[in-house]
């Protein structure tokens, strides 16, 4: 059985989900939901989110994607038990 991953946010992730559109926000806390009830582990299996590292200034940060436009950026702070979201918000092409 998979040991449940714990999330935090931090303040400017926050601050950037209350100013995303609504229907992003719902993806983000079920996105949230599905990795406090599944494990990490599971949730970087479906292929719909494009759950990919980070590189450059990034590395260590992992990104997920809500829709074309969207981007959540988290990363892990202890083995895929314990991760921290850290920014949500409109991804540049």
């Amino acid at each position: 059985m998979e040991i449940r991953t714990q999330v935090s946010r931090s303040r400017s992730f926050e601050k950037q989900l209350s100013k995303v559109p609504d229907f992003i926000r719902k993806k983000v806390i079920f996105w949230i939901f599905l990795v406090e009830s599944n494990g990490l582990t599971e949730v970087m299996k479906s292929p719909g989110f494009h759950d990919e590292p980070l590189k450059g200034e990034r590395k260590g940060q992992r990104s997920v994607r809500m829709n074309r436009a969207y981007r959540l950026i988290y990363h892990v702070i202890q083995d895929r038990v314990h991760i921290e979201l850290l920014e949500v918000h409109k991804h540049e092409y």
